[in-house]
């Protein structure tokens, strides 16, 4: 490809435009109306646009793969308010992250055409974004798609908030979802004993143990939950990597031993509530119990702790060449099946997290 022109000269043609085999016209994926309640496949809609010209300081990418994540909820919903992360409105195209290939780059940018990154703008075939959001990929994880895996909040988390000790006992709850299915093998690999998890499905706590490495997991449903996890964990818990709230929370305040350390990642009980807004989850929380058992409780954000991603890419990629731990995901192939894979994900229907292969 012709190099782009120096930005202090005159102004040439958009570099996209000088790029051989290009295609005219991109497709993306744009939310069509504000749902009420959770959303479905119906809210949301593929749109033709003519292909995205980068400008000054702006990189055009090709997009592989993305990622689809339950925190969209709070984007398209009443509540987000907070979120780091700008809302969703109808006629905005959607967000999440992405893995794709430099297809034209500024003058002077230290990528180039032909470099893989990653950057935050999937749900589209060709984003356009300025060359500092985004971030080659190197060789740190031995599978692009591995960028996409969403386990860094839970490795901060369980490294930076927690803080698990050679054998202790470690709840997960939402085991079975994008977080959780990493989350597990984290807490075992960092020394953890015991590691107990929480599912709404049979199926899924199956695999949890027999794929996973999880002791035990807890189903919940009808019945007492906090009873259920006191079985499942008679000495009581020494860490909670919570990603659900609500009940389980609730249970696990219970349950804990004196001195457990509570590591809060999602609230996935409000959040996925189609009664709510997205963006709350009120838990009813025994606050007597905590004071007597010592218990610390801290949230997790990124942000906080801008030194984790990198932490966590090394010691994942590490993981998964010497095969200690595995990226389980549903591949979904094709952009215009991720309206339907992003309903099904909301309904728990997936096990692990979902990728959608763009041109599949």
């Amino acid at each position: 490809m012709p190099a782009a022109p120096d930005p202090s000269g005159p102004p040439g043609p958009p570099a996209s435009l000088a790029a051989p085999g290009l295609p005219r016209t991109s497709r993306e994926i744009r939310l069509a109306a504000t749902p009420e309640g959770l959303p479905e496949a119906r809210h949301l809609t593929v749109v033709e646009t003519p292909l995205p010209q980068p400008g000054p300081g702006q990189l055009l990418v090709r997009n592989s793969h993305f990622a689809l994540f339950a925190g969209l909820r709070t984007l398209m919903g009443a509540e987000n308010d907070g979120v780091p992360l700008p809302p969703l409105r109808a006629g905005d195209t959607v967000i999440g992250p992405a893995v794709g290939e430099v297809v034209a780059a500024p003058a002077g940018s230290r990528l180039r055409p032909g470099d893989p990154v990653t950057h935050l703008l999937g749900w589209r075939e060709y984003a356009v974004l300025p060359a500092g959001d985004a971030a080659a990929l190197g060789d740190v994880l031995p599978d692009p798609v591995a960028h996409l895996a969403q386990g860094s909040s839970a490795y901060g988390a369980l490294t930076r908030l927690a803080e698990v000790r050679p054998g202790d006992t470690v709840l997960v709850t939402g085991a079975a979802g994008a977080v959780g299915v990493l989350a597990g093998q984290i807490a075992r690999l960092l020394g953890a004993g015991t590691v107990i998890g929480t599912t709404g499905s049979p199926a899924k706590a199956e695999r949890l143990v027999a794929e996973l490495g999880y002791d035990a997991v807890v189903l919940r449903g009808p019945e007492d939950f906090t009873r259920r996890l006191a079985e499942a964990a008679p000495d009581g818990i020494d860490v909670l990597l919570d990603l659900v709230g609500g009940e389980q929370l609730t249970a696990a305040v219970a349950v804990a031993r004196p001195g457990a350390r509570f590591a809060l990642v999602g609230a996935l009980s409000g959040q996925l509530a189609a009664g709510r807004g997205g963006g709350s989850a009120p838990a009813e929380i025994d606050t007597y119990r905590m004071i007597v058992k010592g218990l610390s409780v801290r949230g997790y954000t990124g942000g906080d702790h801008p030194d984790v991603g990198a932490e966590w890419n090394r010691r994942f990629g590490a993981w998964l060449r010497s095969g200690r731990i595995t990226f389980p995901y549903t591949a979904v192939a094709g952009l215009g099946n991720a309206p339907r894979a992003f309903e099904e994900l909301l309904r728990g229907r997936h096990f692990g997290g979902a990728v959608v292969e763009v041109f599949s």
